[in-house]
């Protein structure tokens, strides 16, 4: 018997930006995808990364339900991009702190060094690093700042859920400013949006029947694709019905319905009484679930 003791190590990640090992980038990450498919693009994200090979756009807007798999999206155009020699840097903008660090994790995986811990008082990222991660409110404190480090070397830009570019207005003019100038610019978002007030740069709008601007993406894959695909589960709402009986402090016994129309007072006691765990057992003190 051998006394030969064995230890498991992680896979290296990669040193350079791979395109190779983005598309082994789980699909569903930060998520876990399904048993059988963590080696696999999902057949949106082969058709949208397609599509973007094809027209090589400037700016490319991808709608697709959460859950869906953005992230490994944006990461296996982001390495072609610095492996083709199109780009030399990659800026990542999203809403909270949380999300840059997410960004970096995926990011090294695939041969991508950012720094989500980058301030704007330093001015630059380590010699050691690919890219930058970045907050709106980051780029918005010190725009000026962010545009000469897009220019100074050929960027791409991605714009994690988009939408939250027209949060203030200063954002917005903000978002516009610093990033202008990039070689490319990816947004991503998890739904279509409207802008009643200012566009978000970068982003196509088309008026609709009432004349409200909205955004028009180049690719979409929306919850009922993903349902189809089994990439989500289906959401359900339950209506719940049901004769509730309770009696008040002076001992008097009050009778009504879940669902029809109450007083906001009797509307609150009904619902004290469906969800009363200590409830009088009587039959009729329970409601009903009904689809809907």
């Amino acid at each position: 018997m051998s006394d030969r003791t064995t230890t498991s190590t992680a896979p290296a990640q990669p040193q350079t930006p791979s395109p190779s090992a983005a598309s082994h980038l789980s699909p569903a990450f930060p998520s876990r995808a399904p048993w059988g498919t963590a080696s696999k693009l999902r057949a949106w994200q082969a058709e949208a990364i397609a599509q973007y090979q094809a027209a090589a756009p400037r700016d490319f807007l991808a709608v697709a339900t959460p859950g869906a798999g953005k992230t490994t999206f944006a990461l296996r155009i982001a390495t072609e991009l610095l492996e083709a020699g199109v780009v030399r840097r990659v800026t990542v903008v999203a809403p909270t702190e949380h999300l840059k660090h997410q960004w970096a994790d995926a990011a090294a995986r695939v041969g991508i060094r950012i720094d989500p811990s980058f301030r704007n008082s330093q001015g630059r990222h380590g010699a050691h690093y690919d890219g930058v991660a970045l907050t709106y409110a980051q780029v918005a404190a010190k725009p000026a700042l962010h545009a000469a480090r897009t220019t100074a070397a050929p960027t791409l830009v991605i714009l994690d859920e988009v939408h939250h570019g027209g949060d203030a207005l200063s954002w917005g003019d903000a978002v516009r400013e610093a990033f202008e100038g990039a070689a490319r610019r990816l947004a991503l978002t998890g739904t279509p949006f409207r802008s009643d007030t200012a566009a978000i740069p970068f982003v196509r709008y088309d008026r609709d029947a009432q004349g409200i601007r909205r955004s028009v993406a180049d690719y979409t894959y929306g919850y009922g694709d993903a349902l189809r695909d089994h990439v989500v589960r289906p959401v359900l709402f339950l209506t719940y019905s049901g004769q509730m009986r309770w009696r008040t402090r002076a001992g008097d016994e009050v009778s009504a319905r879940l669902g029809e129309d109450m007083t906001k007072d009797l509307t609150q006691q009904a619902w004290r009484t469906a969800l009363d765990a200590q409830g009088s057992g009587s039959p009729r003190s329970s409601p009903r679930p009904t689809s809907g």
